[in-house]
């Protein structure tokens, strides 16, 4: 069984950085357990994997991270096992402009932003968050997984799963698209996706600007769900999400206290943040004050834009 002990920066925050590429408490690729220890589940080029995390803490060693993989994408798992863990991240380029946000670094100075180096994985799930709760998105996640998803390889946690391939996305019929809640404007983008997933998939290895381009090429797939699926495919700092419902509204309540936000009030409030407004942004939703959120979802105006 293949492993790697990575040592993280200090100060460091694992349950921070990873919790952004979970898909609510019951996601069937990735959990955490009580003890601080995290499974994950991928389909990485070589195949499907396994990964177990582990933080180990001793006074004389400080923190060691410990990585286990299993199948046949286990190599190509823990190669990129610092990457996800946020080693690619630098928030020393980051300076804080505001009061809150500056509250909100100190307090969280061990997050880093994770790069998970494949796009279909975050890709899909993004699609499905379209224009509904964020409850509802992840039951239809957990249910097209436990229908269609593959058994992980080694000693995996009961009820996980590995996404399905491409040409499995491919092959649900529309009443299971149906069950699950999904309609067929967020069915149709995820099938168009899967018929170009090595392409798609091409885009880990890009710029953000030529990755945002490469995924809105796929009609149904705008500036929203491309932002969302940088943030954790690159760990692109600048990755601001745009289009959304709530967060507008979340930074401008945050940083003026003003509650009419708009897209173009939240790229002015962030302007001082060039190449860091997703980091500056993800920091001030930790930091608050934030108004109430109900959902997460971007608007139904914009269905085009998505």
């Amino acid at each position: 069984m293949p492993r790697r002990l990575w040592v993280p920066p200090d100060p460091y925050d694992l349950a921070r950085t990873l919790r952004v590429l979970r898909r609510g408490a019951g996601d069937p690729t990735c959990r955490r357990e009580p003890d601080g220890t995290w499974w994950r589940t991928c389909r990485t080029p070589d195949g499907p994997a396994t990964l177990k995390i582990t933080p180990h803490t001793s006074p004389a060693d400080g923190t060691v991270i410990v990585g286990e993989a299993w199948g046949p994408g286990a190599a190509w798992t823990l190669e990129a096992l610092p990457a996800l863990l946020g080693s690619d991240d630098d928030p020393a380029a980051f300076v804080p402009r505001h009061r809150t946000v500056a509250r909100a670094h100190r307090r969280h100075a061990g997050l880093r932003l994770p790069r998970t180096g494949l796009v279909m994985e975050s890709l899909i799930p993004t699609v499905l968050e379209q224009r509904i709760t964020t409850g509802s998105a992840h039951y239809a996640w957990r249910r097209l997984l436990a229908r269609y998803g593959e058994q992980p390889p080694g000693p995996a946690p009961h009820g996980m799963r590995v996404i399905p391939a491409p040409q499995v996305w491919r092959m649900i019929p529309s009443w299971e698209w149906h069950r699950a809640g999904v309609d067929r404007a967020r069915a149709t983008p995820i099938l168009r996706a899967c018929h170009r997933a090595s392409r798609l998939e091409d885009a880990a290895t890009m710029t953000l600007t030529d990755a945002m381009a490469r995924l809105q090429l796929i009609p149904g797939i705008g500036p929203w769900t491309a932002a969302e699926t940088s943030q954790r495919t690159l760990g692109a700092p600048d990755a601001l999400t745009l289009g959304d419902l709530h967060l507008p509204v979340q930074i401008s309540y945050a940083l003026t206290g003003r509650r009419d936000g708009t897209d173009d009030l939240m790229l002015q409030l962030l302007a001082p943040y060039p190449g860091q407004r997703h980091r500056a942004a993800r920091l001030i939703l930790l930091g608050g004050p934030l108004p109430d959120r109900r959902a997460h979802r971007a608007p139904h105006s914009r269905i085009a834009h998505l």
